[in-house]
Formats: C-alpha cells, structure tokens, sequence
C-alpha cells in the first residue's frame, strides 16, 4: 500500500507564508512524478504545481512566483513553500505520486488564508 503522508497546514494571514511536506517510499520516489494538488471549497480538484524524477517541475499560472515545490531525495520528500499567500489560495492541499496509470493520494491538509 503506497502511502503518502503531508504535513504542515493551518490557518495563515494574508501575505504571510506555509511550507508543505509529503514523505513516500524510496520506491515510489524514485521514479513517480511527485505533485500537489489542491481543493477550494465548493470547487473542484486543480493541479498546483508537480516535479518528475528526471527534475522537471510545472505550476499553475495561479501560484507561479509564490509557490515553489521542491524535493529532498535524501528523505524521500517532496515540498511546497508558499509565500504571498491570499484568501484564494484556501484550499485542502493534496500530495499526489503518478506514474502511467498508478496514482496515489495523500489524505489532505487544511491551509486556510485569513485575517
């Protein structure tokens, strides 16, 4: 069973800023793409930002310049710093590990952005 483990939600002011972390297997790691994804309420499922094993990343025009996902494959964890934060961005964040058809799920973390 693959599991995806995240840490690192709450409740932040606008403008400020919240890290993100999601711990897997060295076997999914090391070949999945890893990403995040998020969920505001009422709305459906998008696509934040994902990083590949060979080191390509991707974000979507909504947090590029203040999101930034990173990965540490000394510790099999990938992240997302996220500066500037605004209301909008109030979501439950998800980790995702894909390859071809195979892909996992983290269980979700709140972020919520208000004063």
């Amino acid at each position: 069973q693959v599991q995806l483990v995240e840490t690192g939600g709450g409740l932040v002011q606008p403008g400020g800023s919240l890290r993100l972390s999601c711990a897997t297997s060295a076997s999914i790691f090391s070949v999945y793409t890893m990403g995040w994804y998020r969920q505001p309420p009422g709305k459906e499922r998008e696509l934040v930002a994902t990083f590949t094993g060979s080191g390509t990343t991707n974000a979507a025009d909504s947090v590029k310049g203040r999101f930034t996902i990173s990965r540490d494959n000394t510790k099999n964890s990938v992240y997302l710093q996220m500066n500037s934060l605004k209301p909008e961005d109030t979501a439950v964040y998800y980790c995702n590990a894909r390859y071809y058809q195979y892909n996992y799920w983290g269980q979700g973390t709140q972020v919520t952005v208000s004063s």
